[in-house]
């Protein structure tokens, strides 16, 4: 009865096992005592599954019915491009349609503007300029249709900024700012090939010249002719504008039109007689699911990239791409570039990407970094591995992981000895501690084995003299000429990487200092969130995402009572199984055993997939712009928040079955 109350209070959760064994430990007290503290560790554990700790402004409710690209996947290029084919004429809008801008919203591009004519609130004063210039217009000539010149004539009266500087600022970053919508130039590719009189038709106060060229930038050749607004006193929006193009085409020609607003492009469009397709704008249909707590520019450039990704329309994507790509991306790129910064910071002369986390971790770095590729390495290590190699000397930490958290969690007693690799020692533990290898392993009996094998403390750890030889050959192989080194991992105590340093140095005596690099530390809500404060005091362990002296709010809600970690975890983990230690083969060489792996690594590589592309697109883009947009661990965090909310339970369940259990197997 006793052992069943265990179960049902403390065995089920391992949040709750953690925190009254830990307690237990330090003062043991008597059993009521105990049943108190389980009763209202239970009790705090479901009252803060019930809440968030999130600002509710900064939680999205996210598209759960499938994956999100599934709300723009759109007939093909070539079937579009087909229906299209039955018209004489067909016109596009040109931003938004044909090309797009990386930002969320095109007056974001006024950040780079200003920063590049280094003037504050630039962004504010260009679209305040532009509202003045077209109210000047209206009143002068009736029309609200202004050129980027006459735009500028009013910030050159209102600022001490150069008309011809501010031109030619803003054109050079529109330049290098659009680029082709894939889903669009595929369009246009397959009506060439129809021979059909295609036209673009804009409401923008670049004018024909610099539109056409923005066009002929991004890969578009084939437009006969471009009309836009500033040039012709008359918008799509007033019609005006479709107006001047029907007298140009002339009114027998069937007559199609795409563009991305409802009224300007559909609505307006018909009144003329043509047919109007409706392309939905990607970022309106992105925006409810992208975070809003992310830094302006950052931020915008980041939305902005996943909208035009996801919802182009060319590609349904699976959930665990997203997942990686929209999810991860920001983070992979924001981790791997603080952990670069560091390395060159600290002079590190190997870093050492720990399995599994490390896998993805370790390609996007060099497909940022080709050039570190003799600094790294992909480096197995594991908690399984960890608590067997130093158990000499983190005893506790042994005996909690292999033993005292898998009581009352249905193993039988031979199943964990099998983990421990001590099954010869069945019998005398049998005969001992009163646990025969079939039986279930309670509190009890894992009490008594506990106590059975701190007797016999020394012919535990000779089972796992071999596993330390090969250890010390595999990494002394990996360390070479190395003094200085560095192990990159999720975190979050940084235990693997402390471990690893123990080994490493005072196990093996290879003299190489190992610093722990992490993305998150131990969380307010983590059952002890100091237990390893000292190490970050003293520079041993480093943290990216946050800590306790860095972003403070993420550190305070960041909760694994609710799965955070293995949420987080479930981006980078690999689809192999984790390491289950080292050995020798026949011939004697070093070599790694892994356990077989829980997951289906098709779909964990999906993951991946979607990760390293975003990478990808993110870091084209910026070489193209010719900008580094600095993330910080906050905007990494943000896109997370709302998959961490509760708000998203719905979402997060058909990946929830490629989580990993939280405690070693």
């Amino acid at each position: 009865m006793k052992d069943r109350i265990y179960g049902i209070l403390v065995g089920r959760i391992p949040e709750i096992r953690d925190q009254y064994l830990r307690k237990k430990s330090q003062k043991p007290g008597n059993q009521l005592k105990n049943l108190i503290y389980a009763l209202w560790l239970n009790l705090r554990y479901y009252l803060s599954c019930r809440q968030d700790h999130f600002p509710h402004n900064e939680i999205k409710k996210l598209y759960a019915d499938g994956s999100e690209s599934s709300l723009s996947l759109r007939e093909s290029p070539e079937q579009f491009a087909k229906r299209l084919a039955q018209y004489d004429v067909i016109s596009f809008d040109v931003f938004d349609t044909l090309i797009f801008r990386p930002f969320s919203h095109p007056t974001d591009v006024f950040f780079l503007v200003g920063m590049d004519l280094r003037y504050p609130h630039f962004k504010r004063l260009r679209i305040e300029a532009e509202n003045t210039a077209r109210q000047e217009k209206m009143k002068a000539f009736g029309t609200g249709e202004v050129t980027i010149e006459e735009i500028w004539r009013i910030l050159e009266r209102e600022t001490g900024i150069s008309r011809k500087i501010g031109v030619q600022t803003e054109w050079n970053w529109e330049k290098r700012c659009c680029f082709a919508n894939p889903y669009m130039l595929k369009v246009v590719q397959e009506l060439q090939k129809y021979g059909k009189r295609l036209i673009v038709i804009s409401d923008m106060y670049l004018g024909q010249r610099r539109v056409q060229e923005l066009l002929e930038n991004c890969g578009y050749r084939a437009f006969e002719s471009c009309y836009v607004s500033c040039d012709h006193m008359g918008s799509k929006g007033d019609g005006k504008l479709f107006g001047t193009v029907k007298k140009t085409i002339g009114s027998p020609n069937r007559w199609a039109h795409i563009g991305d607003h409802e009224i300007a492009d559909i609505h307006q469009a018909e009144r003329y007689g043509a047919k109007g397709y409706l392309y939905p704008n990607v970022n309106r249909t992105g925006s409810p699911y992208r975070p809003e707590n992310l830094s302006a520019i950052t931020g915008s450039f980041y939305c902005g990239l996943v909208n035009a990704h996801i919802h182009n329309g060319l590609k349904q994507y699976s959930r665990e791409y997203e997942f990686g790509f929209i999810y991860g991306g920001l983070f992979a790129i924001g981790y791997c570039r603080f952990i670069h910064e560091y390395v060159l910071t600290h002079q590190i002369e190997k870093l050492l990407f720990l399995s599994r986390d490390g896998a993805v971790l370790l390609k996007t770095y060099l497909q940022l970094y080709p050039e570190e590729s003799h600094r790294t390495a992909y480096a197995y290590w594991s908690r399984m591995a960890a608590v067997k190699l130093t158990a000499g000397y983190y005893k506790h930490e042994y005996l909690q992981r292999f033993l005292l958290h898998k009581a009352n969690q249905g193993f039988s007693v031979h199943q964990v000895l099998e983990s421990m690799e001590i099954t010869d020692m069945s019998d005398s533990i049998s005969k001992t501690a009163g646990a025969a290898p079939q039986d279930e392993l309670t509190f009890e009996k894992a009490i008594r084995i506990k106590d059975y094998l701190l007797r016999v403390w020394d012919q535990v750890l000779k089972h796992y003299d071999v596993q330390a030889e090969a250890a010390r050959d595999y990494y002394s192989a990996l360390l070479k000429g190395c003094s200085k080194a560095a192990a990159v991992d999720i975190g979050w105590a940084g235990s693997g990487a402390i471990m690893l340093d123990h080994a490493v140095n005072r196990l093996w005596k290879l003299n190489c200092p190992i610093i722990g690099i992490l993305a998150g530390t131990p969380g307010s809500q983590s059952p002890e969130p100091d237990d390893t404060e000292s190490f970050f005091i003293r520079g041993q362990l480093v943290s990216y995402l946050f800590s306790q002296r860095k972003n403070r709010d993420l550190w305070k809600v960041h909760d694994p009572w609710k799965g955070y970690n293995l949420y987080w975890e479930l981006l980078l983990g690999a689809p192999e199984g984790g390491l289950r230690g080292f050995y020798r083969n026949e011939k004697g060489e070093a070599v790694v055993q892994l356990r077989k792996s829980r997951t289906d690594p098709g779909r964990i590589e999906e993951i991946h997939r979607g990760i390293l592309d975003f990478v990808q697109i993110f870091s084209e883009t910026e070489k193209r712009l010719g900008l580094c947009f600095p993330i910080s661990g906050r905007d990494a965090y943000g896109p997370m928040l709302s998959v961490c909310s509760r708000k998203n339970k719905d979402f997060m369940k058909g990946l929830e079955e490629l989580l990993d259990e939280p405690h070693i197997g």
